[in-house]
């Protein structure tokens, strides 16, 4: 009956569960089976939506913006549960274990975040979405995403663990 809708739904599963996980551990501030309940939860949306999305590029954003409005309507759920950081789901490689240092201190920073700017942060820098489309995702207008965006990146600044990150270009002096 749905064959070929559950092989490409697989094929994309397969492709993509793990950069769908990370950025699960990022808007959530969470890790383990938390994130992995949020993802799974969005795959399940996902492929009841397959005919209507068709693309496994679509999907995964389809897929990202699901987890985005989970996480706003359901903030009681146990996948906003605070939970000891872990390694990201990476396969080792050359300078892992200081990939491995950096990304657990990004996501203390995030978890610092209220989620509204948490999920700007992550879908600006990570998935590297333009303002216009976090405005999509999140049901908001850009100045809301870019306000959200500024008042993150200040408090990070605040706390002294993001340094390095101008505002803007800035040429030469």
């Amino acid at each position: 009956m749905h064959h070929g809708r559950d092989q490409a739904f697989s094929a994309f599963m397969a492709a993509r569960y793990p950069s769908l996980l990370r950025t699960a551990i990022l808007l959530a501030g969470t890790d383990g089976s938390g994130a992995e309940d949020l993802v799974q939860e969005a795959l399940l949306r996902t492929y009841r939506a397959w005919r209507r999305i068709g693309r496994a590029e679509a999907a995964e954003a389809y897929t990202r913006t699901t987890m985005v409005r989970l996480l706003a309507k359901n903030r009681r759920r146990r996948w906003n549960r605070e939970v000891p950081a872990a390694a990201l789901p990476e396969v080792p490689g050359p300078g892992h274990d200081e990939d491995v240092a950096t990304a657990l201190a990004v996501r203390a920073l995030l978890r610092r975040l209220p989620p509204g700017q948490r999920a700007v942060l992550v879908l600006r820098f990570y998935h590297q979405l333009t303002e216009r489309q976090i405005a999509e995702v999140l049901g908001c207008s850009v100045g809301t995403v870019k306000s959200r965006a500024a008042r993150a990146l200040t408090a990070l600044r605040a706390s002294g663990l993001l340094l390095a990150v101008p505002d803007r270009e800035t040429g030469p002096g």
